[in-house]
C-alpha cells in the first residue's frame, strides 16, 4: 500500500492551476530547502495587483511551472536560510518585491522561496499587512522620479492620481518640491488636494488636456493609454515615464521611457519606515487568502478604487479598513 503523504507537506495557496486559467484557491507542495542567497519566509501577508495577471496568463516570463501560487510582493517571518546568508537572519521579519524563482510559487502561499538580497527589514511597529502594501507600488513611484529627475520647483503632470501608485508618486515628489497636476475621478480631488496636488483634473473630461493650463517639465502616466496625450503637454527638452508601457517614441523634443519595476532592499526600507511613521499614505484593504481570487478579479480590471488589497495569509484575523 503506497504510503500516505505527510499533513503538513502541502500549503495552502492561491493562484493558477494552468495557463490563463482561473485564480483559485490551492494545496501546493512546501518549497525545498533555501540554496545560496535564498531564504524561506512564512508568509503573513501579500500584495494584489494588476501585474499578477501577467504572471497568471504566462506574459511576464518568471519560469513559473503551474500550478503554482502567485504574488510577487509581501512580508512575513525568515524560517530557514540559505549557507552564505548572514542576513537577514531566522526569526527576522521583512518585506520584499521578488518575482517568483523559476519553477517554485509567488507570495500567495503559506511559504515562499526568494533571494535574500530582495529582502528589507520589516520596521518595528508596522503591521505586515499594511507593509504587504507598500513594495511594487513604492519601488515604482520611487524609481519613476528617479528617472524623471525632477528638482525643486518644477512641475509634473501625472495620470491616475489616485492609484496605488499614483498617490506614492504624488506624496514623495510634492515632499521633494515638485509642484503635482494629477489626472483622477472628482471622488477623488478632496482626498488628492489634502496630499498636496496644486491642481486636479477630472480625466473623464474629453476636454482634459485643455483644461491643464499650462506646460510640464515632466509627466508620468501611471493609466493606460495616457502617455501619448501627457507627453503632448512636456515642454520642449523634457521627459516623460510610462509605468503601463506606452510610452511614445523618444524624439527630438520629448526624452520618454516605460519603467519596469525592480527589486530594490535598500529604497523598500526607507520607504517602510516612512510608511510606519505616517509621512506616506496608502489606503489598503485586508482580505483572507480564499478571498485572493475576488481581488485578483477587481485588481485586474482596475475595480479597486485606489485601494490596494492585500491577502492576509498567516496570522491573526485583520480588522484592517480603507482609510476614510
Amino acid at each position: 500500500m503506497p504510503q500516505s503523504e505527510p499533513a503538513d507537506a502541502r500549503m495552502r495557496a492561491c493562484g493558477a492551476a494552468e495557463t490563463s486559467g482561473p485564480v483559485q484557491s490551492l494545496r501546493l507542495p512546501r518549497p525545498r530547502s533555501p540554496r545560496s542567497g535564498e531564504i524561506l519566509l512564512d508568509v503573513l501577508a501579500a500584495g494584489v495587483g494588476a501585474w499578477d495577471q501577467l504572471l497568471a496568463s504566462g506574459e511576464w516570463d518568471v519560469g513559473l511551472r503551474l500550478p503554482a501560487a502567485l504574488g510577487v510582493e509581501g512580508a512575513g517571518r525568515v524560517v530557514a536560510v540559505g549557507p552564505d546568508v548572514t542576513a537577514p537572519a531566522v526569526g527576522d521579519l521583512v518585506l520584499a518585491h521578488s518575482a517568483p524563482l523559476p519553477g517554485h510559487s509567488g507570495f500567495w502561499a503559506e511559504q515562499v522561496l526568494l533571494p535574500a538580497a530582495d529582502t528589507a527589514p520589516l520596521p518595528e511597529g508596522l503591521d505586515p499587512a499594511r507593509a504587504a502594501a507598500l513594495p511594487v507600488n513604492g519601488l515604482t513611484a520611487c524609481q519613476a522620479l528617479d528617472w524623471l529627475d525632477l528638482s525643486t520647483g518644477m512641475h509634473l503632470l501625472l495620470t491616475n492620481g489616485a492609484g496605488a501608485t499614483g498617490v506614492l508618486v504624488l506624496q514623495l515628489a510634492v515632499a521633494a518640491g515638485v509642484h503635482v497636476t494629477a489626472t483622477a475621478s472628482p471622488r477623488s480631488f478632496d482626498r488628492l488636494r489634502r496630499l498636496g496636488a496644486t491642481d486636479v483634473i477630472d480625466y473623464r473630461s474629453p476636454a482634459w488636456p485643455r483644461e491643464v493650463g499650462r506646460t510640464f517639465d515632466a509627466a508620468l502616466a501611471a493609466a493606460p493609454g495616457t502617455a501619448a496625450t501627457a507627453g503632448e503637454l512636456v515642454r520642449p527638452g523634457g521627459r516623460l515615464c510610462s509605468i503601463t508601457s506606452d510610452a511614445p517614441a523618444t524624439s527630438a523634443e520629448l526624452t520618454s521611457t516605460d519603467l519596469y519595476v525592480r527589486p530594490d532592499a535598500e529604497t523598500l526600507a526607507v520607504l517602510a519606515g516612512r510608511l510606519r511613521d505616517g509621512v506616506l499614505d496608502l489606503p489598503t484593504e485586508v482580505l483572507p487568502l480564499d478571498e485572493g481570487p475576488g481581488a485578483f478579479d477587481r485588481s485586474s480590471r482596475g475595480l479597486t478604487g485606489g485601494t490596494k488589497f492585500v491577502l492576509r495569509v498567516t496570522g491573526p484575523a485583520s480588522s484592517d479598513t480603507k482609510p476614510a
